[in-house]
């Protein structure tokens, strides 16, 4: 026997979950915003525990699902899903989500309320066609999600949800398997990593019921047990800036630029390796380059040690003279290494996009290796899996000074990082690529990094 749902009664109450959710996903739908920043915005503080971890997974689960979702809707919908409203289709995701994937939601509550996001958005003459929609899509079989697939890349894209152009990409670049795992990897919240700035926050943090465990790559890592970040960011450690949430590999990125007197970071916001940095060498003069005015002054709020000063300039035309015995060329990139994290930028890259990037980064890392000093040492990163953002920018910078720079093996520093105790990844191979750093989401423990070591000769 068929279910009947009633019709949602006008101005009925929103959840502040659902609310949030629907305005931070139509601001990543219209605005081109990330979601990871908007869940941590003034607005979710005000939100109850409950209520913000609702959000939360609301938003990045039809971000992740999203391909998948639109599948369901449209099967569903006697509309073209092009034709829709931005403000309809993500209040139908919203509910899609629920209906499938959160069980302990009330099929109900996911569709009245929906209807009524579709009202509040002010597009009322489509509240009929979005009920008809949601009841249609509720007396549907769930989406089932496979647990293994044939590892082709149209297999993988769909039932994983991601676009079919990225995931032949990766089968082609790194084997079907791998980019299995690496699909497979970006569907589900991955583990927060931490870099605590002393011993003691780690007590801090207990006295508060916030619980580590050991990092899974390096001695200095935590990951945070059992909590919602929601928890974490609210604590006294978190506020006084003496936790700061890292993924391990851009740790390690950091690390391999090693120690020195003079040191400068190109692209620097949000902070996170140049507080490391400065950590490192406490004694060195670190100058952290930004672009963008608001984030060098979110920079300068969230690395306090006195050894850095903060300026705002574009990396390519830096307001320096002296040379640096340490570079850090962190570049601007697609950042498909950390999908599981911000899930919107694979609807949004288009292959053309890696073509721009690749020559604004090789415009970058070409600027940056001026102020290297004769045997001084360069490190060049991304948190992108692309080849293009990666080994090709590497490669046209070093054709162009022949003789002037050659690229160093990463094995020689992660043998040094591994004796020293630093690194605990035993299988120093499995991350490596050719001379490079490689790390691969759903192979490693992390995020996916890409480093480069670059040495100047004379």
């Amino acid at each position: 026997m068929k279910k009947r749902w009633a019709r949602p009664r006008s101005a009925m109450p929103i959840s502040p979950a659902r609310a949030a959710a629907f305005d931070i996903l139509l601001r990543v739908q219209t605005e081109d915003a990330y979601a990871s920043e908007l869940l941590h915005s003034a607005r979710l503080e005000k939100l109850s525990p409950a209520d913000r971890g609702l959000t939360t997974d609301i938003v990045m689960g039809a971000l992740r699902w999203r391909s998948r979702l639109d599948e369901a809707i449209a099967a569903a919908s006697a509309r073209p899903l092009a034709k829709l409203d931005a403000e309809v289709l993500t209040a139908l995701r919203i509910a899609a989500y629920q209906l499938n994937f959160l069980s302990r939601i009330p099929a109900s509550a996911a569709i009245n309320e929906s209807v009524e996001l579709v009202k509040r958005a002010r597009k009322t003459s489509a509240a009929p066609f979005a009920n008809a929609v949601l009841r249609k899509l509720a007396q549907s079989p769930k989406i089932a999600v496979a647990t293994e697939c044939d590892a082709t890349p149209e297999n993988i894209g769909h039932e994983y949800a991601h676009p079919q152009w990225l995931v032949e990409r990766w089968v082609k670049q790194f084997g079907p398997e791998a980019a299995l795992n690496i699909c497979r990897q970006g569907q589900f919240e991955p583990a927060v990593s931490l870099r605590l700035e002393d011993p003691a926050s780690e007590a801090k943090l207990a006295a508060e019921r916030i619980q580590l465990s050991p990092g899974a790559m390096l001695t200095s890592a935590r990951t945070l047990r059992d909590c919602p970040v929601s928890d974490l960011t609210h604590t006294a450690a978190f506020r006084e800036d003496r936790v700061i949430i890292q993924d391990e590999a851009s740790q390690l990125v950091a690390l391999l630029v090693g120690h020195g007197s003079r040191l400068l970071d190109c692209c620097a916001a949000p902070g996170g390796k140049t507080a490391l940095l400065a950590a490192r060498n406490p004694g060195a003069e670190i100058i952290a380059a930004e672009i963008h005015p608001h984030r060098a002054d979110l920079l300068r709020k969230r690395v306090r040690a006195p050894n850095v000063k903060v300026i705002q300039a574009d990396a390519t035309q830096l307001p320096v003279e002296d040379a640096f015995d340490r570079v850090l060329v962190d570049v601007p990139c697609s950042g498909t290494g950390t999908l599981a994290r911000n899930p919107e930028i694979k609807w949004r890259l288009k292959p053309e996009d890696l073509e721009d990037l690749h020559t604004k980064q090789v415009a970058i890392l070409r600027a940056a290796l001026q102020y290297l000093a004769p045997g001084g040492r360069a490190v060049y990163a991304t948190c992108s899996l692309e080849r293009e953002e990666d080994e090709a920018v590497v490669e046209e910078v070093l054709a162009q000074r022949p003789g002037e720079f050659r690229l160093l093996d990463v094995r020689n520093e992660l043998l040094r990082l591994h004796a020293s105790g630093e690194l605990t990844w035993e299988d120093l191979e499995s991350i490596v690529s050719g001379q490079h750093l490689r790390t691969i989401p759903g192979i490693h423990p992390c995020d996916g990094f890409f480093a480069a070591m670059i040495e100047r000769t004379h």
